[in-house]
């Protein structure tokens, strides 16, 4: 019986800091939407006791999302408040052969990650690609709709 490649018990992995300080830099996060206490990259922060998923976002928010199933639920809900006005800076696994990826994360700004990343002490770099995914206050439909007026 074949194992699946790359699968671990741990969904949550904590954010580089060098990472995250150079998108901060750029964006200026006012609220890490999916954090731990411990690992919190942004004062205002939502707990998994706070239930991210359950709360409004607002402003420019940070999220490193638990990389498991639940991760096509954090995709939609970044989608989403994004179309209520903030943005969502997300650091996701590049898995683009998944329905959460094609349903949600291609409808942002993708950015690749070159090599891979090293979460949080860990020892050694992850062993899949990750890339950052940037939803804005409509930028999907902005986006294509300027690029149907250039073909008209």
């Amino acid at each position: 019986m074949n194992r699946v490649h790359f699968q671990s018990d741990v969904h949550t992995w904590e954010t580089p800091i060098e990472l995250f300080r150079r998108l901060d830099a750029e964006f200026h996060f006012t609220l890490d939407v999916c954090a731990l206490p411990e690992t919190a990259k942004c004062t205002r922060y939502f707990s998994p006791t706070d239930d991210g998923l359950a709360q409004p976002w607002e402003g420019v928010c940070w999220m490193n999302p638990p990389y498991g199933r639940a991760i096509a639920d954090w995709m939609r809900k970044a989608c989403e408040e994004s179309q209520r006005g903030c943005t969502v800076v997300c650091l996701v696994p590049a898995r683009t052969d998944t329905e959460w990826w094609h349903q949600y994360a291609m409808r942002g700004e993708i950015r690749y990650l070159r090599g891979r990343v090293r979460f949080g002490a860990a020892t050694s770099c992850a062993p899949f690609p990750s890339a950052v995914v940037i939803f804005r206050d409509r930028w999907w439909e902005r986006r294509h709709s300027q690029a149907s007026k250039s073909t008209q």
